[in-house]
């Protein structure tokens, strides 16, 4: 029973201090089964006393998906030495009795949080799953560079995980690293360069080498209304409407060109109009209503 007053203390399991004589269990046999996240800390390290009671409620919510271990690098300087720690907070995960990831520092939350998300995905299917969940979470809100780390963590488990490479791609297509996405695509692993997370990446990054070159959508769209059979301005003012992130008119504009004429530009429309269809998820309205509407006048 706690005294009152008295702090409650981590689990000794999940968060616990460690020696140079307990290092070994605690660190390297314990992560051949449960990442281990290791602290180098001092207590005279100003920022330190942030970052840890950070890290402990980051691995507390992780909920023994990875453990934590503290190093008083003033009291286990051998340990400090042979991991070459120079500055103090540093932070490794170690998966398998090796350092895998780690960083220098007071980060933000966000950080942190994205790195705990990287180590628990070393865990196995279940980590990987969550981690990749995790990752198409930061992409969405606009943590590009923090989905790019979870995802490359990802693959550093599962080089042929095709979820986490068509993310790693998307990643840097958010980031306007297209070059990076296309050197990514060029060297995917034979076994998963066809499958449909990497057609999809592909699409987009397409597009987003059109959206690069797109004109300016107010000119098109007059070109559009003063000559409605301008083809090329219709097609163009689909790519600039892309490159503003509007889809579904893009989609409209598109399938309006098809309509007038399927064969223009030996069948540009259509071709144009799968590729954003595979750019986007199969299930989202835009693709189901612009799939529907397309059969419907193929098929007229």
């Amino acid at each position: 029973m706690l005294n009152l007053g008295e702090k409650p203390q981590p689990h000794a399991d999940l968060i616990k201090e460690t020696t140079e004589a307990s290092f070994m269990a605690d660190v390297i046999e314990a992560s051949q089964t449960v990442p281990v996240i290791v602290d180098f800390w001092a207590t005279w390290c100003g920022p330190c006393k942030t970052l840890g009671p950070m890290l402990e409620a980051a691995v507390t919510a992780a909920a023994g998906k990875v453990k934590m271990v503290k190093v008083d690098v003033d009291k286990n300087q051998r340990i400090a030495a042979q991991l070459r720690i120079q500055s103090i907070p540093t932070v490794y995960a170690f998966w398998q009795g090796q350092p895998v990831d780690g960083f220098q520092g007071a980060v933000p939350a966000s950080e942190l949080k994205a790195f705990i998300d990287r180590t628990a995905a070393l865990a196995g299917d279940g980590g990987l799953a969550d981690a990749l969940q995790a990752a198409e979470d930061m992409l969405t809100e606009g943590a590009a560079v923090d989905a790019a780390e979870t995802f490359a963590a990802i693959l550093g488990e599962e080089p042929e995980n095709p979820s986490a490479y068509g993310g790693l791609v998307r990643s840097h297509l958010a980031l306007g690293n297209l070059d990076q996405a296309q050197g990514l695509l060029d060297a995917a692993p034979a076994k998963i360069a066809t499958a449909k997370e990497l057609d999809a990446a592909r699409a987009q990054l397409e597009l987003a080498r059109q959206a690069a070159n797109a004109g300016p959508e107010a000119e098109l769209r007059a070109a559009v209304e003063a000559d409605p059979q301008d083809h090329q301005a219709r097609f163009d003012l689909a790519a600039a409407l892309l490159a503003a992130d509007n889809a579904a008119e893009a989609v409209d504009q598109l399938l309006e060109l098809f309509r007038r004429d399927r064969e223009w530009n030996d069948g540009a429309a259509k071709t144009q109009l799968f590729t954003i269809f595979d750019a986007l998820k199969p299930q989202d309205p835009i693709v189901l209503s612009g799939r529907r509407r397309l059969s419907s006048m193929i098929f007229a």
